[in-house]
């Protein structure tokens, strides 16, 4: 194939590559083999995954493919956390300087508010009171929008505050407005005692340094977030105790927060790096449809991870902390796009029973082969310096795994101390010529933008690729039910290490039971968040189809889950 040959063939999906991914006037084809060539072990090696990233099997995200072998002074890592925001004012304005460095660099930061004190607490010091960690917020939410992040990045921040903390209805009210703290995502750090009493319909305490606040009623609570995530699509849950209990590295590191996304909980300087495996890419025909190539996926996933992992080497960090985070762990984020598009084409519905178990195989595959890959690295170029071979193996996640690869991270390490997640991978997707987003279905089978030509605004069309390239009509979004989404968040929680972003569209006409008993089943099945959209809901739309008479590009930034329209 000729260099024009590779990568995207819409329109939109050249333009957003080119603007997002690559370098003034570098091609597709220059982008991947800079890509390939920084990461390389060897020649075969850069081969080998140059071939990968040309046919687009598989795509590191946005900071990945626009900062590796780049002369741009910006990070290869979508995904921070924060240092502990400490309860004083140097504290907060060290760790807001720190995250102005961070997003100026390209990085998502997410943060744990819950560490500062409640509004109206005293502060001896200065014989006054505390305005409350949600005023502070304010302060991070204003250099988020001031900063211009480098590659056409906007700012991206996660706040989280415990369930617990004295404040949380003023956090859970935060945002139920179109004005205030837009720079920010809002997740709730949802615990196990939470959850229970709330079942129980017992009372729970509101504490802060080991004093009791108040105690209110739980299920009161729980019912003023429901209202809040149905009217408003925020705060999401971030199920904190289940986080901590799978955590890989359970033994040297706590979690409070997590990426912008949610599908990285991540440490205090927490670092990771994304990518994700193009599942469309390895369908291949049979009879009149299609089967899943699963031998080039195994074939494609040690390549990648050996590249991925040399990213740690070469990264540019905005702090010190970062780096040390990054060599000491390892971590990366491995997941997938078009699974919805793959899966559908393949003959199953999305949410179906046959799907579900077509999409366990695809994740059984790709849980192993990463684990497999990072092992016969370690044994090549030595473990993560963090890990503690005992402690690993009875982490709640690792017991999970095979006999077999439990028994070889006995006997030669681990590379890398967590290796998956998925992410909602919206602007990646799009570059791909639009298949479908993540672990998501398809949005829309299509929907219009206006582009600027010299001749003046033209419209287009924009189709999803199983419908424009094989007339394939998958379900939608809104024709999914709340427990069909549900179902594919828990199969994919159960095969990742890190989290999964995914959204439960919900029916506006569905029974309040119901809907509130989806946060209650996610808990109970396992998962490690939950985020709902109701269509009919106060706030517009991460994602809207567009009626024909107002055409836009709208698209979801793997960063900052914001949406973006042209």
């Amino acid at each position: 194939m000729s260099d024009l040959e590779y990568g995207p063939t819409l329109t939109i999906s050249e333009e957003t590559h080119a603007k997002k991914h690559r370098l003034e006037g570098e091609s597709f084809y220059e982008a991947q083999t800079r890509i390939a060539n920084a990461l390389k072990d060897s020649h075969e090696h850069f081969s080998g995954f140059r071939g990968i990233l040309l046919n687009q099997r598989f795509m590191g995200a946005g900071r990945v493919q626009s900062a590796v072998g780049a002369p741009r002074e910006v990070t290869a890592f979508n995904c921070f956390v924060s240092g502990t925001i400490e309860d004083s004012l140097g504290g907060i304005m060290h760790r807001a300087t720190e995250a102005a460095f961070t997003m100026k660099a390209g990085g998502g930061i997410g943060y744990d508010f819950s560490t500062l004190r409640p509004r109206g607490d005293r502060i001896v010091s200065l014989g006054s009171r505390s305005s409350g960690p949600i005023s502070f917020m304010g302060i991070f939410n204003a250099i988020c929008s001031t900063i211009a992040s480098a590659g056409h990045r906007r700012g991206a921040q996660m706040a989280v505050m415990r369930v617990d903390h004295p404040d949380i209805e003023e956090f859970v009210r935060a945002k139920q407005n179109d004005t205030e703290l837009k720079g920010f995502n809002m997740s709730l750090g949802i615990t196990d005692k939470f959850m229970q009493c709330v079942r129980d319909d017992t009372p729970f305490d509101l504490v802060f340094d080991g004093k009791v606040y108040d105690t209110i009623s739980a299920r009161n609570l729980y019912e003023e977030i429901m209202r809040s995530t149905w009217d408003w699509a925020e705060p999401g849950f971030l199920l904190i105790d289940r986080i901590n209990e799978m955590n890989n590295l359970w033994y040297c590191e706590t979690i409070a927060a997590t990426n912008p996304c949610g599908e990285q909980p991540l440490p205090p300087y927490g670092a990771c790096l994304l990518g994700s495996f193009n599942l469309v890419k390895y369908l291949k025909p049979r009879g009149k449809g299609f089967a899943f190539d699963f031998a080039q996926f195994e074939a494609d996933i040690p390549v990648v991870v050996r590249a991925m992992d040399n990213i740690h080497d070469i990264a540019k960090f905005p702090l010190p902390e970062q780096r040390t985070e990054s060599h000491n762990k390892r971590r990366m984020g491995l997941g997938y796009t078009g699974l919805a598009n793959a899966g559908e084409l393949c003959g199953n519905a999305y949410g179906s029973e046959g799907f579900l178990k077509w999409s366990d195989r695809v994740m059984r595959t790709l849980r192993d082969c990463v684990y497999h890959a990072s092992i016969d690295l370690a044994a090549e170029k030595g473990s993560f310096p963090a890990l503690d071979k005992e402690k690993y193996l009875q982490g709640g996640f690792i017991k999970t795994l095979p006999k077999v690869i439990r028994e070889r991270i006995q006997k030669h390490g681990i590379r890398n101390s967590h290796l998956l997640s998925i992410a909602p991978t919206g602007t990646l997707s799009l570059t791909a010529d639009n298949v479908s987003s993540g672990a998501e279905p398809v949005f829309a089978h299509e929907y219009s933008r206006i582009i600027q030509s010299f001749d003046g605004p033209e419209t287009e069309v924009v189709q999803d690729w199983a419908y424009r390239e094989h007339g394939l009509k998958g379900r939608t979004a809104t024709e999914c039910t709340a427990q069909e989404h549900l179902a594919v968040l828990a199969l994919a929680t159960k095969y990742v290490d890190s989290a999964v972003s995914k959204t439960i569209n919900v029916d506006p006409n569905m029974p309040w039971e119901e809907f509130t008993d989806v946060y209650m089943q996610a808990w109970e099945m396992g998962c490690k968040g939950v985020t709902t959209f109701n269509p009919s809901g106060k706030r517009f739309g991460i994602l809207n189809a567009n009626p024909t008479d107002k055409p836009e590009a709208c698209f979801i930034d793997e960063a900052t889950g914001s949406k973006t329209c042209e």
